[in-house]
């Protein structure tokens, strides 16, 4: 026997007392090679005995498949009895893999992988850890093992990770090394394929496992289309910091496990193709992630899909942005891999999805303004609730106008600029016009033309008050609501301009000019000397029943005038004080100047009280009651006649 068959001898003696199939399989208490404890020498004599069967009896084509399958025919050539050996070493190191991935797996830390979820870019681009921040490897056992000693060295260089990514150690470094050392034998032995599919059959389950744990669910998207809104708005929420751990922690930290292991090794059935092929390294990764990675993004495409409505708009952003920051991670996680690029492509189709979400929604929003219908007056002509959603609204979306401003490249179209079809609004919709302002970005054009149409509707609804005064008094409420939202946010003000603005201001002025002449011409007349006078013979002078009958005039008008309007509503407190304080900048020094000049005359008729039933001060009380959005109080009344 010559030295090249004794060493194949030995190397069969040597593998053949670890037969898997003659133990009954790796299940049990059957003792393991790479039990990560104990003497290392037989799972290193093992490895020497399979590179020497690999060396001195390679591997014919018909031999190569699941190493399960033994060949038939034993034969007694020596190549045929090495042949034999390779398949029991496959079958063995097949069920050491299969062991060391399961048994030395490490507890996933949830809990730090969350802490991606509160982390910006730019932080997590800062803070994270990256490949250069792991401990160094453990030594191999076996210095002789050249393979394992070499993948150890490319661990903490070779794998490339963005700073923002968290990569967590998901089994010690001593048992990556046994599993690049068993799979870089199986695959040079034409069994990379079925170290792979161990590999997948092991991970995926612990991958399901840490998204179940970041609460991701199992929804289909029928599923996610029948939730409440609420409910959607939560899950939101919760996906968003979910897919960060996910694709950051949990993705990640798998392809550089998946890395370490399978780098440069050619995952094939046959040896001799998968010399002449590129190595597909990252088929395992794919295989143990993509179900996980396909169920998480499903619940955003769910949502890009879903029905379009005004009250989603903020949320989808938060997703737009949130899946937006990941893509640079998940490229590079997944777009580098043929087996797993389809993920990426998937995220990349969803965001665009999504940004054609919020543009229909921003569209279907002024829709509804211009389609909400004037019903019922609002009681008192106060601030209408379609004015403070509408502006409340608009503050929002320019808290969102970096990602907005990226999206909404053109400004409102002439068919968005005409009413929907249908619209009871539509033959007065022709004279609206969409103000033309220089150097203006499209989505201020769309802001501009919200206020624009909710204008509109406002004047229609001021139509449905019967008192012209209170008709405009409602419109002098929500022009002033409108123009301060837009004071109050320095973001909504640099969008419509101060150009626009001025234009708002003016039409606030002439609503709150048009109600004092509409309710208090008609009072200050009675106060005039028009009428009161007669000539001619010997009765020139004053007509006592004229003047008379202008005082009686005077307190219905007035007490009409304060009975009603201490009704209406003016919830600006600043805005409400001045207003009263401009009734009574004319009223008062009116009232006194007729009272002063006709008073005798009355006072020396009889029941005067009847006549001049109030002073100055009692009307200066009294407009004190107007806009409380109550009935009047009685008042104490000083009477000026005594």
């Amino acid at each position: 026997m010559d030295g090249s068959a004794a060493e194949l001898e030995a190397a069969e003696r040597v593998v053949m007392r670890w037969d898997s199939a003659s133990a009954g399989g790796a299940g049990g208490d059957e003792p393991m090679l790479f039990d990560g404890a104990g003497d290392r020498a037989e799972a290193d004599r093992f490895l020497r005995a399979v590179d020497d069967l690999r060396r001195l009896a390679p591997p014919s084509p018909a031999a190569v498949g699941s190493p399960r399958r033994l060949s038939s025919s034993s034969g007694s050539s020596s190549a045929a009895a090495g042949t034999g050996a390779v398949q029991v070493a496959m079958a063995r190191l097949e069920d050491e893999f299969r062991h060391v991935l399961s048994s030395r797996a490490l507890d996933l830390e949830i809990e730090a992988l969350a802490d991606l979820s509160s982390l910006s870019i730019n932080s997590d681009r800062s803070n994270s850890a990256s490949s250069a921040d792991l401990p160094p490897p453990a030594a191999a056992a076996d210095e002789e093992d050249s393979s394992v000693s070499s993948s150890i060295g490319r661990r903490s260089s070779a794998y490339r990770s963005l700073r923002s990514i968290r990569e967590i150690d998901l089994l010690p470094d001593d048992a990556v090394a046994d599993l690049r050392a068993i799979a870089s034998r199986m695959a040079a032995a034409g069994y990379g394929r079925e170290c792979a599919q161990v590999y997948a059959s092991v991970r995926k389950p612990a991958v399901d496992a840490s998204l179940r744990r970041l609460g991701v669910e199992r929804l289909s998207i029928g599923d996610v289309q029948r939730l409440e809104w609420d409910a959607l708005e939560a899950k939101i929420r919760r996906w968003i910091r979910a897919a960060r751990a996910a694709v950051r922690g949990v993705f990640a930290s798998e392809r550089r496990l998946c890395f370490h292991i399978f780098h440069d090794l050619p995952i094939s059935s046959s040896a001799i193709s998968a010399a002449a092929a590129p190595a597909t390294h990252d088929t395992p990764f794919a295989e143990a992630v993509k179900g996980a990675a396909l169920q998480l993004f499903g619940f955003a495409e769910a949502i890009s899909i879903g029905r379009r409505s005004p009250e989603k708009l903020f949320k989808i952003i938060d997703l737009h942005d949130a899946l937006s920051d990941l893509l640079p991670d998940v490229s590079d996680i997944f777009a580098a891999s043929k087996a797993a690029e389809s993920i990426y492509v998937q995220a990349v189709e969803i965001r665009s999805r999504l940004a054609d979400a919020v543009r229909g929604i921003l569209s279907e929003f002024e829709n509804a303004v211009l389609r909400d219908p004037p019903k019922t007056a609002v009681p008192g002509g106060t601030i209408h609730p379609l004015t403070r959603y509408v502006m409340n609204y608009s503050s929002l979306i320019c808290d969102y106008k970096v990602t907005l401003s990226e999206l909404i490249i053109s400004r409102p179209s002439a068919s968005a600029r005409l009413a929907a079809e249908g619209n009871e609004l539509a033959p007065s919709l022709a004279d609206l016009e969409l103000p033309e302002l220089e150097n203006q970005l499209p989505l201020a054009s769309h802001i501009v033309w919200i206020i624009v149409v909710l204008e509109h509707n406002l004047e229609g609804k001021a139509a449905l008050y019967k008192d012209p005064a209170l008709s405009h008094l409602f419109m002098m409420n929500n022009v002033h609501y409108i123009v301060h939202k837009v004071k109050d946010s320095p973001d909504l003000w640099g969008m419509i301009g101060d150009d626009y603005l001025k234009r708002l201001t003016g039409k606030f002025t002439i609503a709150a000019t048009n109600y004092q002449r509409t309710s208090w011409l008609k009072i200050l007349n009675c106060l005039r000397d028009e009428g009161l006078h007669v000539s001619g013979g010997f009765s020139s002078g004053i007509s006592k029943s004229a003047l008379r009958e202008r005082f009686k005039s005077f307190n219905a008008a007035f007490e009409d005038a304060h009975r009603v309007q201490s009704g209406w509503c003016v919830p600006d407190n600043q805005l409400r004080e001045e207003l009263r304080i401009s009734i009574a900048e004319k009223l008062l020094p009116a009232y006194r100047s007729f009272l002063g000049r006709f008073r005798h005359h009355i006072e020396n008729g009889k029941h005067p009280e009847l006549y001049i039933k109030y002073s100055v001060e009692d009307l200066e009380i009294a407009v004190g009651d107007f806009f409380e959005g109550v009935p009047p109080s009685p008042h104490n009344r000083r009477r000026s006649h005594g």
